[in-house]
């Protein structure tokens, strides 16, 4: 059935054009993902378990690969030094989680997305965009958002996953993350003051 559909996709586009056959590489790629995962174990008794699964792990590593990628920019970007040093823990803390996500992927059979997100790219593409104080103010808000989600997608799966594996990496890798929370939030609480004070100071008083 697969071949005769790639056929006719192809004999079509002769008539309509190529880009209803390559509508597939406009998905995100988690979708993509979860949806490979979804046909993989379609009808085993592990269909549910193999889900629930892939839903966390494709979400992970989408996660994990933003905060690596958003990293090294705030290490290059950065104007703030503690910006910079945010950016370098993420950069080592999520590249040694995402290589034991990889091994567990693999080990499970469980397909990783090859990109990161949709969403995750327009958020570093906005962070690629900014500058200076600007950029600081933009990467620690993305931060705190960034790991807020973070952490309730952990905790779930380390509460709500059947696999011991599975639940024991994310048990884990918790921990981290509520630290790059904390810091992320301090940091950011931090910069809103200066700039409070900042501003006051430039603000002349009115007699």
């Amino acid at each position: 059935m697969k071949k005769l559909a790639l056929t006719a996709c192809i004999a079509g586009s002769f008539l309509f054009g190529a880009t209803s056959c390559t509508s597939d590489n406009n998905k995100d790629s988690v979708d993509q993902a979860q949806e490979t995962n979804e046909q993989t174990f379609e009808d085993t008794s592990m269909q549910d378990r193999k889900v629930d699964q892939s839903d966390f792990m494709t979400r992970a590593a989408s996660d994990g690969k933003f905060e690596v990628e958003a990293g090294k920019l705030a290490q290059q970007k950065g104007q703030n030094a503690e910006v910079k040093k945010l950016g370098g823990q993420m950069v080592t803390d999520h590249e040694k989680a995402n290589t034991e996500l990889k091994a567990l992927a693999q080990k499970k059979n469980i397909t990783l997305p090859d990109s990161m997100s949709r969403e995750h790219m327009d958020k570093l593409q906005s962070l690629r965009e900014k500058n200076g104080a600007e950029f600081d103010e933009e990467y620690v808000g993305a931060m705190v958002d960034a790991h807020d989600k973070a952490v309730t997608l952990f905790e779930d799966a380390a509460e709500g996953l059947e696999d011991a594996e599975v639940k024991a990496f994310a048990s884990k890798t918790l921990p981290v993350l509520q630290q790059h929370h904390e810091h992320a939030k301090r940091l950011d609480e931090t910069m809103s003051n200066t700039a409070g004070t900042n501003t006051n100071r430039a603000t002349p008083s009115r007699q």
